[in-house]
């Protein structure tokens, strides 16, 4: 198929026809390639795993839901080695490029989704989020994501990273079809009315943003607090992010080797720099360590529940920055990821949903604001989205 933006893997060019009638009849999908698809190999990211994996006996039945309700997958995209990365510059296939923003990243490690949507390559394409992976590609290139509630979709058939914050999510290019698909995945029509009561803005979130940042999304946030008869400023948590970080960052890191250790130890795979970084210092952390990051989470769960109920929302800079260009220095990159995951391990360490809506653009680039939920608020949020966007 004509792919301008190198959105999709050229390994595995699957198509499954959509059922003739359904809820998302006529509509076109793509997957990044850590779904199965009978028939295929699925690649990973890197070569050494494609190499080495037999095709997919059976499609993972995320995909299959989404056939049978009519979509048609029209590919499978791109995606950071193992998904272990945010910005999508893969060291052994290259960067997608940004429909959006030329010349820069489409961020990761959902990187391939975005482009296709974003391009206008499919109407809408999965992808999986455990740091950020659907979220930030979805701010970068200017499109609509959703990371749901950890555990409401099956992750069979999917490759996985680290159990405690893995989720699939979805990218659509406006919110009616980021809530459509919902329906079908999550089994459940989003919430119906205005059910939402008060808005958060997280000023712990948003000191994160540079500057430039907030002033593009507050146009945004203006009209989303409109929305709402009751909005308050307050941090997420009394702990500071850094400390969020710190710990979702041991806690996955070291969840992310115990997946793929064997794997490692007995092929030794090529990996580039960052993706070889990150599994070496996941295989360092310590049992202590490990076992203090899930005491950590398990405690900011309950400390935001005790005020995050059902119908609270918070509002949040979904990336600090718009999307920064291809090829940057490793160093400034890393320094970069760093701000960026301290957004995004929020609704990881929380396992809470989080919809990223295209709110802003600094010098033609866009940025994106975030709307998350308490856990089991998805059809809420999609439905959220769909109004700001009717009244944006």
């Amino acid at each position: 198929m004509l792919d301008p933006y190198g959105a999709f893997v050229p390994h595995a060019a699957a198509r499954l026809e959509g059922a003739a009638t359904g809820p998302l009849a006529g509509l076109s999908f793509a997957a990044k390639d850590l779904f199965d698809v009978a028939g295929y190999v699925t690649g990973g990211g890197n070569p050494d795993w494609l190499a080495l994996h037999a095709p997919a006996a059976r499609t993972a039945p995320v995909v299959q839901r989404l056939v049978d309700a009519g979509a048609t997958l029209v590919g499978k995209t791109h995606t950071d080695e193992l998904s272990r990365g945010i910005f999508g510059e893969n060291a052994h296939y290259g960067a997608p490029r940004n429909p959006k923003a030329p010349g820069r990243v489409s961020g990761g490690s959902s990187s391939g989704s975005a482009a296709a949507v974003a391009g206008g390559l499919a109407d809408f394409a999965l992808g999986t989020d455990t740091g950020g992976s659907v979220r930030v590609p979805a701010s970068f290139c200017g499109i609509y994501g959703i990371r749901p509630s950890l555990g409401s979709l099956s992750l069979e058939g999917v490759i996985g990273q680290a159990r405690s914050f893995d989720t699939v999510g979805w990218l659509a290019g406006d919110a009616a079809l980021l809530a459509r698909v919902g329906a079908v995945l999550l089994d459940q029509a989003p919430t119906a009315g205005s059910p939402w009561q008060r808005l958060i803005l997280a000023e712990d979130a948003f000191a994160v943003a540079e500057p430039e940042t907030q002033d593009a999304l507050e146009p945004a946030l203006d009209r989303l607090a409109r929305l709402f008869p009751k909005v308050e400023t307050r941090p997420v948590s009394s702990k500071p992010l850094g400390e969020w970080l710190r710990h979702q960052g041991a806690v996955q890191g070291r969840e992310a080797w115990s997946t793929f250790a064997d794997w490692i130890d007995r092929h030794n795979p090529r990996f580039g720099f960052e993706v070889a970084d990150n599994f070496l210092r996941g295989r360092q952390v310590e049992d202590a360590a490990f076992e203090a990051g899930r005491e950590f989470l398990a405690a900011r769960r309950r400390e935001v529940a005790s005020w995050l109920d059902e119908r609270t929302v918070v509002a949040l800079p979904t990336t600090p920055f718009p999307a920064p260009p291809i090829g940057l220095p490793r160093t400034e990159m890393w320094q970069r990821r760093q701000a960026v995951i301290t957004l995004t391990c929020i609704a990881g360490t929380l396992g809470s949903p989080q919809v990223s809506i295209p709110a802003g653009e600094i010098g033609g680039l866009p940025v994106g604001l975030s709307i998350l939920g308490a856990r089991g608020t998805d059809g809420m949020l999609l439905r959220l989205a769909c109004r700001y966007a009717e009244v944006s």
